[in-house]
């Protein structure tokens, strides 16, 4: 079964992401994203790690458009 993730917490890690790829991250925006992986798996029962997996999964390595197909 598949994490729903938030949209909240997608815009998060995309925020991060971003400013990984430019050698720029802050703590303030690593923090906010751990911060918002742990409250997501306590509200939905999985496990951190499962949580933090399927949200990079989705936002780092997105599957291709079916429509693209």
């Amino acid at each position: 079964m598949a994490i729903e993730l938030p949209d909240d917490l997608i815009a998060l890690e995309r925020t991060a992401w971003e400013e990984i790829q430019a050698g720029a991250l802050t703590v303030e925006t690593a923090a906010a994203v751990q911060a918002r992986i742990t409250a997501v798996a306590a509200e939905s029962g999985e496990s951190r790690i499962d949580v933090e997996m399927a949200l990079k999964r989705a936002v780092r390595h997105p599957a291709p458009d079916a429509d693209a197909a």
